[in-house]
């Protein structure tokens, strides 16, 4: 079964029909992905933009728009509860906005999703089919914040072959992570292999294994590895390993023999993000593994980020998984 399959089976049974939001609601894409999900019955999908436009693109594209709500965010009544929620969530620099300044934000549909996120009347977010990655994450990281517990937000990918099932982390957001902060990443990628049903075996990865080089980019490795061993004890974990000692079963029996792992880590935390975008896009082409993501991990509530080449499909299976976010969270709640 495929990432998504599984994950589409498992929102589908939870019965929870969550809600989610997308700003880029005049986006053709969009509209047939979102008309696909709504007649599926997997979620409830919210769609931002001027529901003139919204159902003449629907028309033409023979999209059936029943199951899914469309909020013109520039006509919408509640923006003065929205505007104070906002400045709330701003925290101490809200308080020094103006109501225009306020206004002139909300009428940007990505912040506008957030806040529905924020206030709770959606589940989840999905955008960048035409904003940039900035545009999408910016307001995420500004009003929803962190999950309780976390300090930062980190990008990982699900690379999958047939079977083959890995998390590969962080591959999208933080460029030159401390040890405290990859042991964060390497917390939230076990969240994100438990999506997928993924036994985590934690490798913290290096040019090093076990001390055969030095170096303050080891010994960055190895503060990570011993400080998620001390915050998770539970959660099996290693480092700091070489590629193929962290993979190779044979290797590790011989450059890593005590190692928990031996030679079957299935996610994988790279010592900074050139080494995690470079790792992802090799294993892609080269391995034809599929990337899915960037998955944004560690946030309150869920937010997805699209590529501006995204398929329909591809915003499909984004919602999908956005909403398998919020139910592993309403798990563990």
């Amino acid at each position: 079964m495929s990432v998504f399959e599984l994950l589409k089976d498992k929102v589908q049974a939870s019965h929870k029909n969550y809600r989610i939001v997308f700003p880029e609601g005049t986006d053709k894409r969009v509209i047939v992905a979102a008309s696909r999900l709504a007649q599926e019955k997997i979620i409830e999908p919210i769609l931002l933009g001027d529901p003139q436009k919204i159902m003449a693109i629907a028309q033409a594209a023979d999209s059936d728009l029943h199951g899914v709500t469309v909020i013109d965010n520039a006509t919408y009544t509640h923006s003065d509860e929205m505007a104070a929620a906002f400045i709330a969530a701003r925290g101490s620099r809200g308080k020094n906005l103006t109501q225009q300044e306020v206004a002139t934000q909300l009428q940007d549909p990505n912040y506008f999703g957030t806040m529905l996120v924020k206030m709770g009347q959606a589940d989840g977010m999905v955008s960048g089919a035409a904003h940039s990655t900035a545009d999408t994450v910016r307001p995420a990281l500004q009003l929803i914040h962190a999950a309780e517990g976390m300090h930062r937000v980190s990008g990982s990918f699900i690379m999958e072959r047939g079977k083959e099932k890995y998390v590969f982390a962080d591959s999208a957001i933080n460029i030159d992570p401390d040890s405290g902060t990859l042991a964060e990443i390497a917390y939230q990628s076990v969240q994100t292999a438990r999506l997928i049903d993924i036994d985590p075996k934690v490798a913290f990865l290096s040019f090093s294994t076990k001390g055969s080089a030095k170096g303050e980019m080891v010994d960055k490795m190895q503060e990570a590895t011993a400080l998620f061993h001390q915050q998770h004890p539970e959660i099996t974990a290693d480092g700091e390993l070489q590629f193929d000692a962290a993979y190779v079963p044979e290797v590790a029996a011989t450059k890593a023999p005590n190692s928990p792992l031996k030679g079957q880590a299935n996610i994988f935390i790279f010592p900074e993000l050139q080494s995690g975008n470079l790792a992802y896009k090799i294993t892609q082409r080269l391995g034809n593994f599929t990337a899915i993501g960037p998955i944004l991990q560690g946030l309150a509530a869920p937010v997805n980020d699209l590529s501006r080449g995204a398929s329909s499909q591809d915003i499909y299976h984004m919602a999908i998984l956005t909403a398998a976010q919020a139910l592993l969270g309403d798990e563990q709640k």
